[in-house]
């Protein structure tokens, strides 16, 4: 346990920070991977109706990520590795048909 005020101050500022975070992440996860899905499906059969899903959720994907690199919630590095993979899944798709 904390001895000073200002390490219990610190603990809960930590988990509020840790509470945050985890969420931001999840997010960005949840959104690559509909993203990645949304891609698959593009490719099984590529309609203008499917593509306009992608386009919508990569915009999602990429504002999240964004987002959360802007709050330091990721390094930006990290954030455009992530955006770099998604573009990538999308022109592999793309050159294929």
């Amino acid at each position: 346990m904390a001895n000073s005020k200002s390490a219990l101050k610190r603990i809960r500022t930590s988990e509020r920070n840790r509470l945050r975070n985890k969420s931001y992440k999840s997010a960005v996860r949840t959104l690559m991977k509909k993203y990645l899905q949304a891609v698959e499906e593009y490719a099984a059969s590529p309609t203008p109706e499917n593509k306009a899903v992608v386009d919508q959720r990569m915009s999602a994907a990429y504002s999240k990520i964004d987002k959360a690199v802007k709050r330091s919630v990721l390094h930006r590095n990290n954030g455009a590795r992530k955006k770099a993979r998604l573009a990538k899944a999308l022109q592999q798709v793309a050159s294929a048909s």
